[in-house]
């Protein structure tokens, strides 16, 4: 196992400047496996000045030296699949050929996506006499999430590295390990000391340093709109850029002409994946008044064909959530979801019967939701899909936007053209038409409170990088 009580900066693993241990808890079992060091502004110091020493040169270093180097930590990456799967199994409780294939297998696929963009990419372009430069910004600070680790360090970390920018990771107490396994993996790729640093850590002692920093250009956030706001608040003092990807209520249409049995199917397959921690998960189900029945019915049959168990048992579909305060938040809004009214389907509160200990939520489904219900309007971050009932293709389209949130949006229609037409309409960053896969080119990120910036492809390297025009006769 990676050690999670040291941090590495400047290329070397070291000793925390004033050592604080706290445990890591296996969500399946409600205990300790393992101790995380937490660190503080001191340590965000020396990770951050090894960064600016490392930038000096790596800023200079060609596009093709950086997809080299990315070419490198994709073979190193590659080979740690299994344990980076092993650990966020025990971090965050995913299933483990989840947490193998999915949940590690994102990040090689984000390699993969960085390296195909940095090749075609024009970090310099000839317009007459006038020459545009696309420059790393910086030193870049990253604070990322418990709920898909690896897929939130690598969609920052690789268009970093491809833009020649140095930094510097906060990944979430909550899910130290597999950073710490991604640090090692930094290091056999052979990282230059200094361009990537790893500091372990809460949000008070060391996002917040890391926010504030003069010494850092840009910080990449990914977690809630509350927290994401105190860290905009905290940068706005060094003027620094801000990139955040926060909460989400994603709407997800089934429009009157849908094969009903594969969307709904789908629909409820989508919201509890990754027993519904995915800030883009789709939990307000709209489905047309006159349907309501039958998708009704074929919801609650998608919800128990569900297997909720231990998970390193390979017939286990949803694993536990990640941690107590999820669990407990969780279970309050389930019980605000029966007393506003709303038709408890399937589900409730407690553990899933024969699971006594560990983070288990049973898979729940509300019916006959109003858009001004808590459960309509708040993000759950668990197993619970609220369904809608609309009038129309109008009215589907109002209650989908009635939201503070602008993340992802989904739609369900036999017809493309008119799938399509609607996904103009919705106010929200990715919409995913027909239930398509997964994209590591599309742009991901939200309107409204659902963030700021863009991730992915060119649009995360985009990101990092400023933008010089050199005007005048320029001979090279």
């Amino acid at each position: 196992m990676a050690d999670t009580t040291r941090f590495y900066i400047d290329g070397q693993w070291t000793a925390p400047d004033a050592p604080r241990l706290i445990d890591v808890i296996n969500p399946a079992t409600e205990t300790a496996f393992t101790q995380v060091a937490l660190g503080n502004a001191a340590d965000v110091d020396r990770a951050v000045s090894a960064a600016r020493r490392a930038f000096v040169g790596f800023s200079q270093s060609t596009p093709a030296e950086r997809i080299d180097l990315l070419v490198a930590i994709l073979a190193a990456y590659e080979t740690r699949i299994a344990d980076l799967g092993d650990a966020m199994s025990q971090e965050m409780g995913a299933p483990l050929g989840f947490a193998r294939q999915v949940q590690a297998g994102i990040g090689a696929a984000h390699l993969h996506q960085m390296i195909a963009t940095a090749r075609a990419f024009a970090f310099e372009e000839k317009r007459g006499d006038l020459r545009i430069l696309r420059e790393p910004i910086g030193v870049a600070g990253f604070i990322t999430p418990w709920n898909w680790p690896m897929n939130q360090i690598l969609c920052k970390v690789a268009p970093a590295i491809a833009a020649g920018c140095t930094m510097v990771l906060k990944p979430s107490e909550l899910a130290p390990v597999s950073a710490a396994l991604f640090a090692e993996v930094m290091h056999a790729a052979g990282v230059p000391p200094g361009v990537f640093n790893l500091v372990q850590g809460d949000g008070p002692g060391v996002g917040q340093a890391i926010a504030a920093h003069p010494g850092i250009d840009v910080v990449s956030f990914t977690g809630s709109t509350r927290a994401g706001v105190a860290v905009a608040k905290l940068a706005a003092d060094t003027v620094k850029r801000v990139t955040q990807e926060l909460g989400g209520k994603s709407a997800n249409i089934i429009l009157p002409d849908a094969d009903l049995p594969k969307a709904v199917t789908e629909a409820v397959q989508r919201c509890f994946n990754n027993s519904g921690q995915s800030c883009n998960a789709p939990t307000r189900l709209l489905v047309a008044a006159d349907q309501y029945e039958r998708v009704a019915a074929l919801a609650v049959a998608a919800a128990a064909a569900i297997t909720v168990g231990d998970p390193l048992d390979p017939a286990t579909t949803l694993g536990p959530v990640s941690n107590a305060t999820q669990f407990q938040k969780i279970q309050r809004m389930i019980e605000l979801g029966i007393a506003e009214g709303a038709d408890l389907l399937t589900g409730g509160t407690g553990r899933p019967a024969g699971l006594e200990r560990g983070y288990y939520v049973r898979p729940t489904i509300f019916g006959r939701v109003t858009p001004g219900m808590t459960i309509a309007r708040e993000e759950i971050f668990g197993p619970v899909l609220s369904i809608l009932t609309y009038q129309d293709e109008e009215d589907a389209i109002r209650i989908a936007n009635d939201t503070v949130y602008g993340l992802a949006g989904y739609v369900q229609s036999g017809d493309p053209k008119r799938a399509g037409a609607v996904a103009r309409r919705l106010r929200a960053g990715t919409i995913y038409l027909n239930g398509p896969a997964w994209d590591p080119a599309a742009p991901f990120g939200g309107y409204g409170q659902s963030g700021n910036g863009r991730e992915y492809a060119e649009f995360g390297l985009a990101e990092f990088l400023e933008i010089k025009g050199v005007v005048g006769v320029d001979p090279t």
